[in-house]
């Protein structure tokens, strides 16, 4: 999927210049958690978001810090954070500069930058300008889909087979001796698994092919096996087998 395909397309921006007073007004208004921030142009220039709120002196949440740490921090520093928690335009508040994306842009690549950069919002680009946004929610939405919507048409049982053990083939954790069998869109999995975490793994690969109503476990776990020094002391252990016998036959 790409992004085109999650983003919200109403996409409400705000002026460097409007108040912060408007920009929480319109947040709180239309419930949503950040801003695109336009020119008179239409050109993105920032984005204003809730967490940009966390430290404001109106509640008492700004850094207050000792003035040892102040000046290891550097007088810039300390002079760009006095201005965001006590300004009063956007502009002073505001990220400069945000990350951006383009309708195109895969929806894999969007969560990578996301939990990379620890993002809430991307505006989505086409040029210069905001075509729309994608936040942490889209996703939730994109998630749910799929999940909440019933299958155009289920899958045989053969299919159902097929498509599981697709879905495991070549995979580490795969069960030794992986046996699937399907009944009435029922998946019994048997084989021999090398962990728990392999085993969840299976199951979950199993309940996301299409068509699987019910995944019934019947994988046993890899026993461990104890090291031979544990059962004998240490030591060389030495294989004793007796001399194969040779019987020759006598003439009557």
């Amino acid at each position: 999927m790409q992004a085109h395909q999650i983003m919200s397309r109403r996409v409400i921006t705000i002026r460097p210049e409007s108040s912060i007073a408007d920009a929480i007004r319109v947040m709180l208004a239309h419930h949503i958690s950040g801003l695109p921030v336009t020119d008179s142009t239409g050109r993105l220039v920032g984005i204003v978001c809730e967490s940009d709120f966390l430290r404001r002196s109106e509640i008492g949440t700004e850094h207050k810090r000792k003035r040892l740490l102040s000046i290891l921090l550097g007088a810039d520093r300390i002079a760009r954070e006095f201005v965001k928690e006590h300004g009063r335009t956007v502009e002073q508040v505001m990220t400069p500069v945000p990350e951006t994306v383009i309708e195109q842009t895969p929806l894999q690549e969007i969560a990578a930058l996301m939990e990379r950069r620890n993002l809430n919002h991307v505006p989505v680009m086409r040029a210069d300008r905001v075509v729309g946004i994608i936040t942490r929610s889209d996703f939730l939405s994109a998630v749910a889909g799929p999940l909440t919507s019933a299958p155009a048409g289920l899958e045989d049982d053969y299919q159902i087979r097929r498509s599981v053990l697709a879905a495991m083939a070549g995979a580490a954790w795969q069960p030794i001796g992986l046996n699937v069998s399907v009944r009435g869109g029922v998946v019994t999995l048997r084989g021999v698994v090398r962990s728990e975490t392999s085993r969840r793994a299976a199951l979950v690969a199993c309940e996301t092919v299409p068509g699987v109503r019910e995944v019934e476990d019947r994988l046993c776990l890899q026993p461990v096996r104890p090291d031979p020094e544990d059962d004998y002391g240490g030591g060389d252990i030495v294989s004793l087998q007796a001399e194969p016998s040779t019987i020759d036959d006598e003439p009557l």
